[in-house]
């Protein structure tokens, strides 16, 4: 299945839907993570620590948001 974490776009909010360990565990059971670059940086994780848990780096919402499910 193929899953997309878009950034929050609501000012103040930092939530992002699922932190590297748990993309981890899906790239691993052979879902495709979609990430949106800088969903995470507000709480301290980077696109490159994303990408070392097996997650695809995407430049848009619109990409993220392509997923057959989206978590947010």
């Amino acid at each position: 299945m193929r899953i997309g974490i878009p950034a929050e776009i609501k000012s103040g909010e930092f939530r992002v839907g699922m932190v590297p360990a748990s993309v981890r565990d899906l790239c691993a059971a052979g879902h495709d993570v979609l990430v949106q670059a800088g969903a995470a940086a507000q709480i301290g994780f980077s696109d490159a620590d994303y990408s070392v848990a097996g997650a695809r780096v995407v430049a848009s919402a619109a990409e993220a948001w392509s997923a057959e499910l989206v978590l947010r």
